[in-house]
């Protein structure tokens, strides 16, 4: 009974859920959705300006801005984007092409990597990756994300959006930690215990018009409303819908009383929430 109970558990877990397949999870998701375009139409969050779609060189051609791109996403996990914005820029400064990174030292590319997370790990990984680029792609990145998962250090997560930015073709979403946090506040994702289980829901109904922006677009809307509290009680007053944006800043997780106080905002919020 036991075998015939874990081989059901483990087929169970092996359903995987279809693009598009489902009904989205909430009747209001795409008024919530058009309030944080709304919320990020000035693109002045950190990922804006320090994101992958942001920091590579066009200059050099398309399969040098397409590898820039895929090391800015290498240097991202568990690194904060101003932190890769710095290190992309060193790089840049220092030569970031495939030929010039593989005649790099180990030792100098571990020293220009120094202040991203894992950096012993990235550059190991990031030596490797370009070594099969230089040897199977022609110093090209792998056309497809599936193809880009192969490489050393490149999860699901990086390989869909360096697929979208560097190709603008997008085959999947990817979910970072402050997507997957707000989309389980949101009950967008059902329980999802992982960046991938979220993608995996998410993708089940969110429409592919939104697939590709929903990162950038989500990931900015997470970085202020945890790293940049003042600015994003501001634009809530300042929008369309104030009264549903503080509703949808205290759902992801803000506690809206404490920050107006620490910065002196509380006629504000209490104007607002009075439909003044």
């Amino acid at each position: 009974a036991t075998t015939s109970s874990s081989s059901s558990s483990s087929r169970k877990k092996r359903q995987r859920i279809l693009p598009n397949s489902q009904p989205p999870p909430t009747k209001n998701w795409y008024s919530i959705y058009t309030l944080v375009q709304e919320l990020r139409s000035d693109k002045s969050a950190p990922v804006d300006t320090d994101g992958s779609h942001a920091l590579p060189e066009r200059h050099l051609g398309d399969d040098v801005y397409r590898y820039q791109v895929l090391i800015a996403l290498m240097l991202s996990s568990q690194t904060k984007d101003a932190v890769v914005g710095e290190t992309m820029r060193a790089l840049q400064k220092h030569g970031l092409t495939p030929q010039n990174i593989q005649n790099t030292p180990h030792e100098k590319l571990n020293q220009l990597l120094n202040k991203v997370g894992f950096h012993n790990n990235k550059t190991k990984y990031i030596k490797e990756a370009t070594s099969i680029l230089l040897s199977t792609y022609n110093a090209d990145i792998p056309p497809t994300a599936d193809e880009m998962m192969k490489l050393p250090g490149v999860g699901p997560k990086m390989a869909y959006i360096i697929e979208s930015v560097a190709f603008n073709t997008t085959t999947g979403i990817g979910v970072d930690t402050h997507m997957h946090r707000m989309f389980n506040q949101l009950k967008w994702v059902n329980n999802a215990k992982t960046p991938e289980q979220t993608r995996e829901q998410l993708e089940g109904w969110l429409p592919r018009d939104y697939w590709a922006e929903v990162n950038v677009l989500w990931v900015g809307f997470g970085q202020e409303t945890q790293q940049q509290k003042e600015k994003a009680l501001r634009k809530a007053f300042a929008c369309s819908r104030p009264v549903e944006a503080l509703g949808l800043y205290k759902k992801v997780g803000m506690d809206i009383k404490k920050e107006a106080k620490r910065f002196g905002l509380e006629e504000e919020v209490t104007r607002v929430m009075c439909g003044g």
